[in-house]
């Protein structure tokens, strides 16, 4: 099996050493470069072709968000995961728009830390339902209805099909939950996911997710029902 590489960004010497030492524990995981700030992370990722990195959010020069933007526009980015000390953070809603796979808290357990980072590595997001929604919720204020209306003229480049399955995705479900739920098989529903993908120009699910909130869609869900 090939480890997984990883790479740690994180400004705290402190909180570098100890992920280094709960990840170096890890059969399938190697980590082949440490970064102190975010402006360092193009050239390293550069250097040492991580399958995923780690970036931890405030940095003093350049932060984690800027990075991962940086990152997620390039071709054959790696996968990103945000570190962070708050659930629901404006800053890391702004980089899972920007791309990033999802995010852990730094007081996370360790065991989890490890799962996230292999779930990012096989393709799936890291976000429960209810933190995604905390987030989204966090996120509502003034531009909400410039955010509404952008969201809408984008996702009516999608079939109604391709809704439905947009739909769900916001909602959290796995591909085995939406086939369940849209009476379709778990490969009908990853190609009408990729096609989402390609359609609205996003790296993931969890920028699916956020648009069919955004576009107001989850609302009209659960106002369905």
């Amino acid at each position: 099996m090939t480890a997984i590489r990883l790479l740690l960004v994180d400004d705290d010497p402190l909180v570098r050493a100890g992920l280094s030492f709960m990840m170096g524990g890890a059969d399938d995981i190697e980590i082949v470069g440490e970064a102190a700030d975010g402006g360092e992370v193009e050239a390293l990722v550069d250097r040492t072709r991580p399958d995923v990195v780690l970036m931890d959010i405030r940095m003093p020069t350049v932060d984690g968000l800027t990075a991962t933007e940086r990152l997620r526009a390039r071709e054959d980015a790696p996968q990103v995961v945000v570190l962070t000390t708050f659930h629901a953070d404006e800053q890391v809603l702004r980089a899972l728009r920007a791309g990033a796979a999802g995010f852990v808290l730094k007081d996370t357990p360790p065991a989890e830390i490890l799962a996230a980072v292999r779930r990012v590595a096989a393709g799936d997001p890291v976000l429960s339902p209810t933190v995604t929604r905390q987030l989204m919720q966090h996120a509502v204020g003034t531009a909400a209805d410039t955010r509404r209306t952008r969201a809408r003229d984008r996702l009516a480049a999608l079939n109604d099909r391709e809704r439905e399955v947009a739909v769900a995705v916001g909602r959290g479900l796995s591909n085995a939950e939406i086939a369940t739920g849209l009476f379709m098989s778990v490969a009908t529903v990853k190609t009408h996911v990729s096609r989402i993908l390609a359609k609205l120009d996003l790296n993931n699910r969890v920028q699916v997710a956020l648009l069919a909130y955004d576009a107001g869609l989850l609302e009209e869900e659960q106002e369905g029902h």
